[in-house]
């Protein structure tokens, strides 16, 4: 990419409600051929050595569509965006390039990084039942907050986008029945809507 080009990262978890480095532009976007699992281990965020949280990876699949955030960065700052996302992903991500089509242009794709954390890393967890995702997510703590917030916030951004998964959808129910049944007040600025 030539130096004069603007930088697009696509973020697709944490980065879609935090994303903590310099942009011009922020638009709802969605990429295809991935969809979003809850299958990397977080030994620096939201868990830690011996005790990891849950955090979402993608996951290559044909027919899957990811909605996320993608954020132009100015030229003059690519190089320390990049180096920022280098550390806060680097337990187990890796930088992939794909086309994400901007929100309202669906022909409109910029070429856009991502960081994806696959099979071959040592903190990948991978699949498990629903059950058992949301009880590491409830038992999970790390240096960046508890799991749980993990789950409810990026749950609350994708509905802020309009955007629907099923599968972070489905965690964020079990959750809240789970810290109901507990009785657990768990302040979130974005409850999930009423189901009709």
């Amino acid at each position: 990419m030539p130096p004069s080009d603007p930088l697009w990262i696509f973020g697709y978890g944490s980065l879609v409600w935090r994303p903590a480095f310099e942009h011009t532009e922020r638009r709802p976007a969605r990429i295809e051929g991935w969809r979003r699992r809850f299958w990397q281990g977080s030994t620096d965020h939201r868990g830690v050595p011996g005790r990891p949280g849950r955090v979402v990876t993608l996951e290559r699949n044909s027919a899957g569509l990811c909605d996320g955030v993608a954020y132009k960065v100015a030229p003059a700052a690519a190089e320390a965006v990049l180096e920022t996302l280098d550390h806060r992903e680097k337990g187990g991500y890796r930088r992939h390039r794909v086309a994400a089509s901007l929100a309202g242009e669906p022909e409109h794709r910029v070429p856009a990084l991502l960081y994806v954390a696959t099979a071959d890393n040592e903190d990948y967890l991978g699949p498990a039942s629903t059950g058992a995702i949301v009880e590491q997510v409830l038992a999970s703590r790390g240096p960046s907050g508890t799991n749980v917030e993990y789950v409810l916030e990026l749950a609350a951004a994708l509905r802020a986008l309009g955007a629907e998964d099923g599968h972070v959808f489905e965690i964020e129910a079990l959750v809240r029945q789970q810290l109901d049944r507990a009785g657990t007040g768990v302040r979130n600025p974005r409850p999930a809507p009423a189901r009709s």
